[in-house]
C-alpha cells in the first residue's frame, strides 16, 4: 500500500460510512444550489425580455418566491439531514475498537489498549484502523481547542479542555487518509495532520501486536552505531521528553517514540520519514516547524547526530 495514496482532504471522496452521508448532502447542496442559480437566471431573463405590458403580480412573487418556496427548500433540507445524520450514542456499539486521542500544540497523541496485557499502547500522529468495524474515538485536549477532522471518515469534532468528546468512525476502504486541525490553535496550525491509516482486521492486529512491543535490542553489523545512538538519546536527554518503551519511560511532554521508524511522517505530517528526514528533523526543527516545543540541535557533532538518528530510524 502507497504511503501517499488516498491523501486528498475532500469530503466527496469518502472511504467511511458518515463520510458518504456528508458526501450525499454535499451533492444535494451543489446540484440544488446550480438548478436554483439557473431559475433565478432564466427568471432574470424573463423580466429582461418581457413586454412592458404585461402585468406584474408582487404578492403572488413575495408569497411563492420569498416565503413558499424557500420554506419548503429549508424544511426539505433539514429533514434529509436529519436522517442522514447518526444518532448520539452515549455509550460505544458492542465490538467497538476504542482509541484515545489528546492533541497538543502541535500534535497528537494516540493510545490504544493492548488486547494481549491490557496496558496502554501509545503512539503519536497516526491513527490505524481495521476495515469494517466501528472505532470509537474518545477526543481530548490538554492546553487549548483543537479539531479533530479526517475528511474521508467523518465530520469534525472539537477536542476542548477539560472535556472529552466522542467520534464513531468505521473505515470502509484500505488507503492512507490525511486529518488536520481544523481549528486554529496557534503558531503551528498548519502543520498539524494526523494520517490514517485503514487497513484489513488480521494486519491491523499484526501492528498493534508490534506496537505494544518495546524496543529491541539493535542487532547485526550495525549495532555498535545504534548503541551509539541509544547512549546519545539518554546523554542528550530526549528522554525528558520522549519514551522509547524499555530504554526511557518517563518523558511524556513529547510523542513516545518507542516506535517512530515506522511511521509515514514525522512532526505531525511535516517531514516524509525517508532517509536523511530524522537527521535533519533533529537539527533543524525550529527552522522547519518554528514554535514547536522541541530545540534544534545544530551544536551536536556530526558523528553523535547520525548516530542518533540511525537509533531512531531502527525503532520499528
Amino acid at each position: 500500500m502507497s504511503a501517499f495514496a488516498g491523501q486528498l482532504q475532500s469530503v466527496l471522496s469518502p472511504a467511511g460510512s458518515a463520510a458518504g452521508s456528508i458526501a450525499s448532502l454535499s451533492w444535494l447542496l451543489f446540484v440544488g444550489a446550480a438548478l436554483i442559480f439557473a431559475g433565478v437566471m432564466g427568471l432574470l431573463a424573463w423580466a429582461v425580455l418581457r413586454r412592458a405590458t404585461q402585468p406584474v403580480r408582487p404578492r403572488l412573487w413575495i408569497i411563492g418566491g420569498g416565503v413558499v418556496f424557500p420554506l419548503a427548500v429549508l424544511t426539505s433540507l433539514y429533514a434529509y439531514s436529519n436522517l442522514q445524520t447518526p444518532g448520539w450514542l452515549a455509550q460505544p456499539p458492542a465490538g467497538a475498537l476504542i482509541v484515545g486521542i489528546t492533541a497538543h500544540m502541535w500534535w497528537w497523541e494516540v493510545r490504544y489498549r493492548d488486547p494481549a496485557s491490557g496496558q496502554d499502547v501509545t503512539l503519536a500522529n497516526e491513527l490505524h484502523l481495521p476495515l469494517d468495524r466501528p472505532v470509537w474515538l474518545g477526543l481530548s485536549s490538554p492546553d487549548v481547542i483543537h479539531s479533530f477532522w479526517v475528511p474521508a471518515l467523518a465530520g469534525k469534532m472539537d477536542m476542548v479542555p477539560g472535556r472529552v468528546n466522542h467520534l464513531l468512525v468505521e473505515a470502509r476502504q484500505a488507503g492512507v487518509y490525511r486529518g488536520q486541525c481544523a481549528e486554529y490553535c496557534g503558531e503551528q496550525h498548519a502543520r498539524m495532520a494526523l494520517h490514517v491509516v485503514a487497513q484489513a482486521p488480521a494486519a491491523f492486529d499484526a501492528w498493534l501486536a508490534a506496537q505494544a512491543r518495546p524496543a529491541a535490542a539493535p542487532t547485526g553489523p550495525s549495532a555498535p552505531l545504534i548503541e551509539r545512538g541509544r547512549q546519545a538519546f539518554l546523554a542528550q536527554r530526549c528522554n525528558a521528553c520522549h519514551s522509547v518503551r524499555g530504554v526511557a519511560e518517563q518523558g511524556r511532554l513529547g510523542p513516545d517514540l518507542t516506535h517512530v521508524g515506522s511511521r509515514l511522517y514525522l512532526g505531525a505530517g511535516t517531514l516524509p520519514n525517508q532517509a536523511g528526514s530524522m537527521a535533519h528533523w533533529i537539527a533543524n526543527t525550529q527552522a522547519i516547524k518554528p514554535g514547536a516545543r522541541m530545540p534544534s540541535s545544530k551544536d551536536m557533532d556530526s558523528a553523535t547526530l547520525s548516530a542518533l538518528a540511525a537509533y531512531l530510524e531502527q525503532l520499528r
